[in-house]
C-alpha cells in the first residue's frame, strides 16, 4: 500500500475504473454470446444484431476497447448474419 497521498488516491481511482471497465466488457461479451448462439441456432435477425451492436459501440465509446477493433467486431458479426440468412 502506498504512503504517499496522491498514490492511495490513484490506487482507489484505478480500483473503480477497472471495476468499470470490467463490467462493461462482460456485458459486451455476454451480448455477443447472445447473438453467436442465436446465429447458429438460426434465430438471429437484425434487431439482435442492432443490440450487440450498440453494446460494442457503447464499449469502445467508454474507452474500454479500441474503435477500430469494435468496427472489427461490428463487421464480422453483420458477415456472419448475412451468412447464415443464406
Amino acid at each position: 500500500m502506498p504512503n504517499i497521498k496522491s498514490a492511495i488516491k490513484r490506487v482507489k481511482v484505478n480500483q473503480k475504473k477497472n471495476l468499470r471497465n470490467r463490467m462493461i466488457k462482460s456485458a459486451m461479451k455476454t451480448q455477443i454470446k447472445k447473438f453467436e448462439t442465436a446465429v447458429s441456432a438460426n434465430e438471429a435477425d437484425v434487431k439482435l444484431l442492432s443490440a450487440t451492436q450498440g453494446a460494442v459501440d457503447k464499449a469502445a465509446a467508454k474507452g474500454v476497447i479500441h474503435k477500430n477493433a469494435a468496427n472489427r467486431k461490428k463487421a464480422r458479426m453483420a458477415k456472419r448474419l448475412a451468412k447464415a440468412a443464406e
